[in-house]
């Protein structure tokens, strides 16, 4: 996935869930920072499923998941508007995860 990134007086960040805690998500990027995106009471969670976003909450977030974030920079944190997700392919279809090659 990507990267974050500017548009406007807005981020955005593209990436994989790493780990999600009570107020915040962190989530590594392309090039394998990881950003941490803080809740807000206004945050909006969509979840993307055959091309279709349906209403969300933070707690169907998982690991793993991709994500993009349209985010407000405040006070040296990013704050989150909308947070849209979905789960990797290879897990939505059950198809198997290839196995690493021996050494």
């Amino acid at each position: 996935m990507g990267t974050a990134f500017a548009h406007g007086n807005k981020v955005h960040v593209k990436g994989t869930v790493e780990k999600i805690g009570a107020d915040s998500v962190a989530v590594k990027t392309a090039d394998g920072k990881t950003v941490e995106v803080k809740f807000a009471a206004t945050t909006i969670f969509l979840s993307r499923s055959n091309n279709e976003d349906k209403p969300a909450k933070a707690s169907d977030l998982a690991a793993g998941d991709l994500v993009v974030i349209h985010a407000t920079p405040k006070d040296k944190i990013l704050e989150a508007d909308e947070i849209k997700f979905s789960v990797p392919a290879a897990v939505k279809t059950g198809a198997p995860v290839p196995a690493k090659p021996k050494s």
